[in-house]
């Protein structure tokens, strides 16, 4: 039986409701949704997708070194946009980050927590 691990920083924003910010199982790791949220003051970070994103990127980066991995281990991502307009803008953030090009879904929703332009939520190789 694989052991399930529950995966929590301080440098990534807490969960805030009945879900962890990662569950390590199966060498595999599975994050929830990362937001622009500052982890520290818990506000949103930036007004534009570009800031918004950024900051994803560093919750999804604290989330993942505090699982031992990275990521060039991220296997596939998805991402919601608030906006489709944003696609271009979001993909020179994600392009920079996830540099080994992970299988990826990207959608358009109607609404993210705290209005947020963009979240990601990935899945990694331990």
């Amino acid at each position: 039986m694989n052991k399930i691990t529950k995966i929590h920083t301080d440098n990534a924003p807490a969960a805030v409701g009945p879900y962890s910010q990662a569950i390590a199982a199966g060498g595999m790791l599975y994050t929830s949704g990362q937001i622009a949220l500052d982890p520290a003051t818990g506000e949103i970070v930036g007004d534009d997708i570009k800031a918004q994103a950024e900051q994803v990127m560093k919750n999804l980066a604290a989330v993942l070194a505090e699982a031992g991995t990275s990521q060039e281990n991220v296997i596939k991502t998805t991402c919601f946009l608030k906006d489709m307009g944003d696609f271009g803008a979001f993909n020179e953030v994600y392009g920079a980050f996830f540099t080994e090009k992970p299988a990826r879904s990207c959608v358009a929703v109607k609404t993210l927590p705290k209005d947020v332009l963009c979240e990601v939520e990935v899945i990694a190789v331990l």
